[in-house]
């Protein structure tokens, strides 16, 4: 829990988040034009979404199903009947005066997140609801000097508003929150999450209290559009308002937006309530209805989803709550480390994909999929290693070959001459080379053996690392002590 200092003691923040996740399907909510992101303005655009006269919306099957996915993913209510409303504002991106959406009786109830916190804690998150609503059109305000344009490809993209409970308490729970709400609905294939390109955003609830005392009034911060912008407005907001009480101020019902190159919110207009968007079910829609067996249905399409990876991860492989976490933190993680841990020592394959993989992405920039090194390849390499081809020590310079070779590792231990020396033979001489050269040392490690380790050292440079270490201990162990 995060607490804020104030001149009259602590003050706690109560948080909770409406995020805007767009459904990933080939067509929007009410019409069949198409929803590709990067389109040329108003090139996807039907007679509906452009609100003209006479025109009504048919509702996309596949949305309802992605909600329902979603749904059952937040282990929420799924609502069999569920209603949708006008909610009615006059604004420049909204065609037809009112955005189809839906306010009493949405598709989904109440469900909850397990959220992972730095200090290795889980906590759960309410949810409150999930609903099926249109996404409005685009203004670009910097377009032309003294007019505003607007894009109407977004106008009808169906969304889903997931609403928490206002169970937030940091503005690290809220990145938590976040991060786990995107790992789910991408698990389930239900939004892409790619917030840089507006198909998930985030309303940010922030209100300051008395510990336990009664909820403060809130201000929302519409649509911020990363993890890192959610956390820096959390953090100036709640400062906001304890300083404005402080001060003698009243905090005032109000949408805000975030100015990211300020890190700070700025007021946009007084906060409409429910009442106020004259909210009434829309005319030309039935109420949608579900059956179980359709519910059932589709409950039994989801897949293993990330706690219950990271569960199996800690019972069947041994791997720390941390390390699970974090190779099942996206979906493609956690197939790649699958198809690396199969069949070999989970552990080990989980330090090499969070360890030198890891960096090798980071120092890279680029994602699993553009990783010039496959998760077979690197199940190859810890092959060579079990097998004593390759020594550990071997096998991080063959790593860095690898990436830049994008090459199967058995072919460049051929190609470089990789292999590791187990023949004691060739050992044996190079054991008797470095102890014949050093005299002044041999005499020193009889008096103090801590020196063993420099001539394991000089052993292991004499035959370019290819030795195999523990061979090369025994053996150096024998001669020394002889």
């Amino acid at each position: 829990m995060s607490m804020i200092k104030g001149e009259t003691g602590d003050w706690e923040i109560v948080l909770g988040l409406e995020v805007h996740a767009q459904v990933i399907s080939d067509a929007k909510l009410f019409s069949g034009a198409p929803t590709t992101f990067g389109a040329d303005p108003n090139t996807q655009v039907s007679l509906v979404d452009a609100a003209m006269p006479g025109m009504l919306p048919v509702i996309n099957k596949r949305c309802v199903e992605q909600s329902v996915r979603t749904g059952l993913g937040l282990n929420a209510k799924i609502n069999l009947r569920s209603v949708f409303d006008r909610k009615n504002y006059f604004y420049a991106d909204l065609p037809a005066g009112y955005q189809i959406s839906q306010y009493k009786d949405p598709i989904v109830g109440e469900g909850e997140v397990e959220i992972d916190l730095p200090d290795g804690e889980t906590r759960k998150i309410g949810i409150e609801r999930l609903h099926l609503e249109q996404d409005a059109a685009k203004n670009l305000h910097d377009q032309h000097p003294t007019q505003s344009y607007i894009d109407l490809n977004r106008s009808g993209v169906a969304l889903m508003e997931i609403v928490s409970k206002p169970d937030l308490r940091s503005a690290d729970e809220a990145a938590a929150y976040l991060a786990k709400l995107r790992s789910i609905v991408r698990y389930l294939g239900t939004c892409d999450g790619n917030m840089d390109e507006g198909s998930m955003r985030c309303d940010v609830n922030v209100s300051v209290r008395k510990p336990n005392g009664p909820l403060g009034t809130r201000c929302e911060i519409k649509n911020v559009n990363s993890i890192r912008f959610v956390k820096q407005a959390i953090e100036y907001e709640a400062r906001r308002q304890v300083e404005l009480i402080e001060g003698g101020g009243t905090v005032v019902q109000e949408t805000r937006g975030f100015d990211p190159n300020k890190g700070e919110t700025r007021p946009q207009r007084s906060k409409e309530d429910a009442h106020d968007y004259r909210y009434f079910p829309d005319p030309d829609l039935l109420p949608l209805i579900l059956t179980k067996e359709y519910v059932d249905k589709i409950r039994d399409t989801l897949p293993e989803l990330p706690d219950a990876r990271k569960n199996r991860y800690i019972g069947d492989f041994g791997l720390s709550p941390y390390d699970a976490g974090v190779l099942t933190a996206e979906k493609e993680t956690a197939e790649f480390f699958e198809t690396v841990a199969k069949g070999r020592d989970a552990k080990q394959a989980a330090n090499w994909v969070t360890g030198d993989f890891f960096g090798m992405l980071n120092r890279r920039g680029v994602s699993i999929d553009q990783s010039p090194v496959s998760a077979a390849n690197l199940g190859k390499l810890l092959d060579l290693i079990a097998d004593g081809t390759i020594s550990g020590r071997i096998a991080k310079d063959l790593f860095v070959a690898m990436e830049e070779t994008g090459k199967d590792p058995a072919t460049l231990v051929e190609e470089r001459g990789l292999k590791q020396v187990t023949d004691t033979g060739a050992i044996e001489a190079a054991i008797k080379a470095v102890i014949d050269a050093n005299p002044g040392q041999l005499a020193a490690y009889k008096a103090k053996p801590t020196l063993f380790g420099w001539f394991v050292g000089q052993v292991m440079k004499s035959t370019g690392g290819k030795a195999n270490p523990k061979v090369v201990n025994e053996l150096l162990k024998k001669a020394l002590d002889a």
